[in-house]
């Protein structure tokens, strides 16, 4: 166990600092912060000290470097039981950092909100993940956190240690922490390959984030799992179990299809990941009806996919036929009341 008795918090996401504050203080934890996470703690009305009143150094270039100090990196990464590192922070006068909370400028959103190149220069985060890095690499001695998602198992573990955290949770913030980092710096990378339009560098790092964990994989044997560079996949489950890794292969290649055909016209069917009835017709109906009829064999226990609102007469037809799952782009009050009494039907609406 390690006794905390100095924090640095540096957030962009100030959400749920109060209780996480509250903590800290109730285990006598002192409180080092820096820039707008410094105004927020003292708006709460928590003790802090400041980041350049910590080092004894300014924070110079308009904010760019604040916490790219020997004080605060050797607070951090010094192994608390190293002689050379004892004695390398006794002769400089420096002291531990135990506890790092930080999260990163929000790079993500801003692509999301401007074009402005140099606006998104200005968000690429440098101090965070690098503390970040040092902390995760001496978990040994150091905890991070680096979401405000974790803060309550924080707060549990203080509470439940008495103002200390194990080596195991430690740990796994760590492993947590890298991943964060790696999918960050993943994000601005892929920027600047599409500024610059290179489609193939010679190295390709993806950044995706979990959706789903499906019961099993492709057999029950196997694990399985959905990952999207989205936060979701636009489609929403509103009837039946939860889907399987299978039905998702054929839910994405039946909207791979369907986004292909006019608008409001089109109907595909699927099985097995193979395509085996595709229709266009304005009469929703009978683009039903004209798709079903190119191989009706093997739309048994297939996916329907219509790229138009579903109405009560098209459900009373695909109620006649076993489905697992029927997408579409919205439902008729009564068609989904009719569909609804098969619990099988694994119901989904896209957008």
């Amino acid at each position: 166990m390690k006794k905390i008795k100095t924090a640095l918090i540096s957030v962009s996401d100030k959400r749920n600092l109060k209780p996480l504050l509250n903590s800290l203080k109730k285990n006598n934890i002192k409180i080092i912060s820096s820039g707008g996470t410094y105004k927020e703690i003292k708006k709460l009305k928590f003790k802090c000290l400041e980041v350049s009143d910590f080092t004894k150094s300014p924070e110079i270039l308009e904010g760019r470097v604040k916490t790219l100090h020997p004080k605060i990196h050797a607070g951090i990464l010094n192994k608390r039981k190293n002689k050379i590192h004892l004695k390398d922070l006794k002769n400089n006068n420096f002291e531990n950092i135990d506890l790092v909370i930080v999260n990163f400028y929000p790079f993500e959103k801003t692509l999301k909100n401007t074009k402005n190149h140099n606006k998104i220069i200005e968000n690429i985060d440098v101090g965070g993940p690098t503390m970040v890095r040092s902390a995760a690499k001496n978990y040994h001695d150091v905890t991070v956190i680096t979401s405000a998602d974790q803060y309550d198992e924080l707060i549990d573990e203080l509470k439940k240690n008495k103002g200390s955290t194990s080596l195991e949770f430690r740990e796994k913030l760590s492993r947590i922490a890298f991943t964060e980092t790696a999918y960050y710096d993943s994000v601005i990378s892929d920027y600047f390959n599409k500024r610059n339009n290179v489609i193939f560098p010679k190295k390709k790092v993806f950044h995706t984030n979990l959706i789903e964990t499906p019961r099993y994989g492709e057999n029950p044997h196997q694990k399985s799992a959905i990952y999207s560079k989205n936060s979701s996949l636009k489609i929403n489950q509103i009837h039946g179990k939860q889907l399987s890794y299978n039905n998702y292969n054929d839910i994405f290649s039946a909207l791979t299809i369907s986004k292909s055909l006019p608008k409001n016209t089109g109907t595909v069917i699927v099985k097995h990941a193979n395509p085996c009835g595709v229709s266009i017709n304005k009469d929703h109906l009978k683009s039903y009806k004209l798709a079903l009829a190119c191989d009706p064999i093997s739309a048994f226990g297939g996916i329907v996919s219509c790229n138009f609102k579903i109405s009560k007469n098209i459900a009373s037809e695909l109620n006649k036929l076993f489905l697992e799952v029927i997408i579409a782009d919205g439902f008729e009050k009564d068609a989904l009341k009719l569909l609804k009494k098969k619990k099988k039907f694994k119901i989904n609406w896209y957008n």
